[in-house]
């Protein structure tokens, strides 16, 4: 007969996993041109058609979904194409929702880091802004309340377009190694965060993922393609409705 642990005992092992799939974070890595044409032959040769796949493609206009995060969102150790956001905006085409998506994940970025690149990033129109940011600040023991000033500033950053864009937060986690007061500080940022600002909050998005060693890189850390499918789904089951009550 199989026993059920206490479930302090569940809630310890979770936070385990959560602090191995965080521990490895900070690592990770980020035309050829022609010669000029050589001149006709012909001084006045008559001009050629233009193959129709030399147009220009149109703009894409759909309303962007930018995802800004560390290496669980640029796909560390895979193709972009296998990471979370790819495959959100699957799950996107196949629920007709005319959204685009863009990944501005950066493998080892603070907060800080990703506070600094927003007036870029910003200056595409954004609909939904989904923050994936921290878990490297936690690692280095960073003061909780820097992570949760830069993220502050993030979201007041964005609420400057018109119309501001709905705001989407990814909760991190600290290891236990900086002890419980610390960890338990650095929690408490992200559904104070989300509360404050009207963002909707992703409260674990590697549920299923961490500590899977068939859905995590040989690192132990970073997920497989098979993995971000499951990241992908836990983030769309917050992410879809928001979605529909913007449409």
């Amino acid at each position: 007969m199989g026993l059920r642990a206490p479930s302090r005992i569940i809630a310890a092992n979770r936070v385990l996993l959560l602090g191995l799939a965080l521990a490895g974070l900070a690592g990770g890595p980020a035309c050829r041109g022609g010669g000029p044409s050589p001149e006709p032959a012909d001084p006045t040769p008559e001009p050629a058609p233009t193959p129709a796949s030399a147009a220009p493609a149109p703009a894409d206009e759909r309303p962007v979904i930018l995802f800004v995060g560390t290496s669980l969102t640029a796909g560390f150790g895979l193709d972009v194409s296998e990471a979370y956001p790819a495959r959100t905006q699957e799950k996107l085409d196949a629920a007709g929702l005319g959204y685009r998506v863009v990944n501005a994940g950066v493998s080892g970025e603070t907060s800080a880091g990703a506070l600094r690149r927003m007036d870029w990033l910003l200056r595409q129109q954004v609909a939904v802004l989904v923050v994936e940011t921290g878990a490297n600040d936690g690692l280095r023991g960073q003061d909780p309340e820097a992570t949760r000033a830069n993220i502050q500033a993030m979201f007041d950053r964005a609420r400057e377009q018109d119309p501001p864009p709905r705001l989407v937060l990814v909760a991190m986690e600290a290891l236990p190694n900086y002890g419980q007061e610390y960890r338990e500080h650095f929690r408490r940022i992200y559904p104070e965060l989300a509360e404050a600002n009207g963002a909707t909050l992703v409260p674990f998005f590697l549920e299923g993922v961490a500590g899977e060693a068939e859905l995590n890189q040989a690192d132990g850390i970073h997920p497989t393609a098979e993995g971000h499918v499951i990241v992908a789904d836990n983030v769309w089951k917050v992410l879809e409705p928001v979605l529909r009550e913007t449409s």
